[in-house]
Parts: structure tokens; C-alpha cells; sequence
């Protein structure tokens, strides 16, 4: 089966509620005019759209961070590029929020939010339903929800504890089904002193790196790094982390095969000739 991954499009807009300018949208939106706007290039999500359109794969999973304030504009706006992919009839589309996605506690954000979650996991799923596991093809996804409102100086995930054990549940009953987890902040990514505050927190973090570490989490697809980086063995299995799609134009392309049980993995730049090159 294939799967196709990417994440952190940050789509972008100006704020539509005057309540922004009293919470930390202000920021994020200073973010954006003052640096944001010269790194991402939005073009490149409906380039990524184009490209995957051209061979659908059996899954697409977006591992979270669709927005940049988390504001109904953009919630609006990074649906209306991804409608296509929801109407591919042999494919799943797959997506968590990240932490920019859950940026503020603002009731029209937070709706905003649940909405869209539910849309574009084909209205089968609702947020509060997560950790939730989801079969698809030969495998398993684990889907868990890391996103929740900081405060303007972090950036950080939380990994609830009680989610951690729901999806240790899952692992202790795989049938022989390899278990993709899909969360938006890397479990193997080391930062430095400064960057913890982009970490994942939580007591639920070190029982999902047990769970990684000792393979019953065959495969951790994430983002919020906006780097394409692999920390993963011979046979495929560890972490995948995605980079930005509108920053670095990397989507990963992930091929598992059940004969030989290992997971392939190749990574098109969109920003190349055409709609996509594999490297």
C-alpha cells in the first residue's frame, strides 16, 4: 500500500474577529507579515494537491499545523485547497491538528477547528473522539490529538496520559497489522536547551517513546520541525517527521510491503520541474 505524507502548510489570513487583537493571534499574525510570509509559499499546498491527484495512493495523511492562527478564514481557506483530495473515491484522507490549529481558546476558533477535523476525515470522525485507530489497506493508524492553546511564548504539544495508554491499547492488539501513529510533535526529535519550548509535553510522552522505541508503534508520522527528516531502521520503522510543505515542498511517499514487511520510503520535491520529482 501506499501513503502519502505531509504536514505544516500554515495557510494564512488576515484576523476576522476583533477578539484577535487581545489574544495571542496578535502575535501570530505579526509572525506572519514580518517573517512567515518571505519562508512559506502557499502556492505549494495546491501544488502538493496537484501532484498527489496525478497517482493517488491509498492513504493521505496531513500530520497537522493546516493553519497559522488557527482562525475560521483560514480553517475556510486551507479546506477549499484540499477539497479535491476528499473526493478521490480509493483514497483516505487522515488529519490531526497541530499546535497552530489549536492557538487560541476562542469558541469560533475552537468550532472552527472541530469542523474542519471532522471534514476532512470524511465526516466519519470527530475530534473528541481521539486517540481513535483507523484501518486502512494493510495497516493501522493511530490518531491522537497533541494540539491545545499555550501561552504566546510556547509552542509546545501535550501528550495526555490517558491517550497514551488508549493508544498502548491499540498497540497490545495489532493482529499482525502494522500501527502508523499520526500526531503533530516528534517523539525522537532532541532540541536544544531554547527549543523545548516547541516540544511535546506531557506525561503521555514517555509511554508513546516506550511504545516506539520497543516497535509495538510500528511507524511515527508527524511534523511541527518544518524539516523532512527520517530516524527509522532497515526494515522503514521509527519516526518520519514531514517538513513544511509550503516552506520546503517535501511530500514523503511511503510504501509498505506485507510480503517483505518493511516500509519504503521516498520524498518528492514539488518545487522541482513539474508537478513533483521523487529524490
Amino acid at each position: 500500500m501506499r501513503i502519502i505524507h505531509f504536514s505544516d502548510p500554515h495557510v494564512s489570513a488576515f484576523p476576522d474577529s476583533f477578539r484577535a487583537l487581545f489574544d495571542k493571534r496578535i502575535l501570530g499574525t505579526a509572525n506572519y507579515f514580518l517573517r512567515r510570509r518571505f519562508l512559506h509559499d502557499e502556492t505549494m499546498l495546491s501544488k502538493a494537491v496537484e501532484f498527489i491527484l496525478t497517482d493517488p495512493p491509498d492513504a493521505v495523511v496531513c500530520a497537522g499545523d493546516i493553519t497559522s492562527t488557527g482562525s475560521p478564514r483560514e480553517f475556510r481557506t486551507a479546506l477549499k485547497i484540499l477539497a479535491p483530495l476528499l473526493e478521490l473515491p480509493a483514497t483516505k484522507f487522515l488529519y490531526v491538528p497541530g499546535n497552530h490549529d489549536a492557538y487560541v481558546a476562542d469558541k469560533r476558533c475552537a468550532a472552527a477547528l472541530e469542523e474542519s477535523f471532522a471534514k476532512l476525515n470524511g465526516n466519519g470522525l470527530a475530534l473528541p473522539d481521539l486517540p481513535v485507530k483507523v484501518p486502512v489497506g494493510e495497516c493501522d493508524f493511530a490518531l491522537i490529538n497533541e494540539g491545545c492553546p499555550t501561552n504566546p511564548f510556547l509552542s509546545t504539544g501535550v501528550a495526555r496520559k490517558e491517550d497514551a495508554e488508549k493508544i498502548a491499547e491499540f498497540a497490545e492488539n495489532k493482529n499482525g497489522r502494522p500501527l502508523i501513529l499520526l500526531g503533530h510533535l516528534p517523539l525522537r526529535y532532541k532540541s536544544s536547551l531554547w527549543g523545548k519550548r516547541h516540544d511535546l509535553r506531557g506525561p503521555g510522552r514517555e509511554i508513546l517513546e516506550q511504545l516506539l522505541d520497543k516497535g509495538k508503534i510500528d511507524l511515527s508520522l508527524c511534523g511541527h520541525k518544518h524539516i523532512n527528516r527520517r530516524n527509522v531502521d532497515e526494515s522503514g520503522r521509527g519516526e518520519i517527521g514531514a517538513g513544511a510543505i509550503t516552506r520546503t515542498g517535501d511530500i514523503n511517499i511511503i510504501d509498505y510491503s506485507p510480503d517483505k514487511d518493511i516500509f519504503d520510503i521516498t520524498t518528492a520535491d514539488i518545487r522541482m520541474t513539474g508537478v513533483g520529482s521523487a529524490l
